[in-house]
């Protein structure tokens, strides 16, 4: 149920400036490892998320989040 969660979270997230930054981004990965396990509709979640960043948003902090996150997400579907 961290999905309804999260996709909560973001919407916090979005609505109070109209951007995620890379401390929110953490945030929402929190949410999503806390079982230990990263769910499908969690998943579903983050790409959502990940979506609704404008490149000329993405500073070196939430690239390197980025990284990391696509990193992870690709090694579990392994």
């Amino acid at each position: 149920m961290a999905h309804i969660e999260m996709s909560l979270l973001a919407i916090e997230c979005f609505s109070n400036d109209g951007k995620l930054d890379a401390s929110e981004l953490d945030k929402l990965v929190t949410l999503a490892e806390a079982d230990g396990v990263i769910t499908n509709e969690e998943i579903e979640v983050l790409k959502s998320v990940i979506k609704r960043i404008k490149p000329e948003e993405i500073d070196a902090a939430m690239q390197n989040r980025l990284s990391a996150l696509s990193q992870k997400l690709s090694r579990m579907s392994k």
